[in-house]
């Protein structure tokens, strides 16, 4: 069990699903997190009491991953605190479907900000932060809807590729400085994004899968937990596959 004592994380999305579950796993092995949460403030109150004897170490954060200006101030709080930091999770990240003939401009620009600028916000100031200690690690959260592509999904399917390519480029740029940049690419997993399908769509999904099941949050933080370990040092520009062989 790869032990992350003294080390700093922040996860976006970190109050629900897949963020809740990562951020439980690094502080109970633990390190330090800083949990960013959009709008629901409840949600982070919640994960704040369950975390009993470790929200000691857990700082939660109120910001748009999409506004420049709220992560540039964000990341100035957090360099007067902690001074650095040691991993980031590109975590948060919305859906709005929709063909794309019937798409509002706005729900493709919402979901691009959201997924795929938030993703550079947050990562241009991480980078500064990890370079003054030459060491990092980077991950986004995609999907395999970035190369699969669904019916109704064009905007999230483009800002999850574009994560790809960003992660890709990033890696280049950050090999000298020992910070490594790598997308995780969960599958179906059984969270609140999921909740709002049909029975008759769950199953459909359930039987695309090869191990016909939706994932659990716990099996994509493991994940997370490898790459942004001691023991990845030599992986990078990588997409890692949670998805149940789909």
């Amino acid at each position: 069990m790869t032990d992350f004592n003294g080390q700093k994380a922040i996860i976006t999305g970190a109050t629900k699903g897949i963020g809740r579950a990562i951020a439980w796993a690094l502080l109970e092995r633990g390190a330090t997190v800083m949990g960013l949460y959009g709008s629901d403030a409840e949600a982070a109150k919640r994960l704040h009491e369950e975390c009993g004897q470790l929200s000691g170490t857990l700082h939660l954060y109120q910001c748009d991953v999409s506004s420049y200006e709220d992560v540039e101030a964000l990341y100035g709080r957090i360099e007067k605190e902690f001074d650095t930091i040691d991993i980031l999770v590109n975590n948060a990240g919305i859906r709005r479907d929709g063909v794309m003939a019937m798409m509002s401009e706005h729900d493709w620009r919402r979901v691009i900000d959201v997924n795929l600028t938030g993703g550079y916000n947050m990562s241009k100031f991480a980078i500064q932060l990890m370079m003054k200690q030459k060491y990092g690690r980077i991950i986004f959260i995609t999907s395999p809807m970035a190369h699969m592509g669904f019916t109704g999904q064009a905007n999230y399917a483009a800002s999850k590729a574009g994560q790809i390519g960003m992660m890709k480029s990033l890696a280049k740029e950050t090999a000298k400085r020992k910070i490594t940049v790598n997308c995780v690419s969960p599958g179906f997993i059984d969270t609140e994004l999921l909740s709002d399908l049909p029975e008759s769509q769950v199953k459909e999904y359930k039987n695309m899968v090869p191990v016909k099941r939706f994932g659990k949050v716990e099996e994509v933080a493991e994940a997370i937990l490898f790459l942004a370990g001691p023991g990845a040092s030599y992986i990078s520009g990588s997409v890692l596959e949670v998805t149940g062989g789909l």
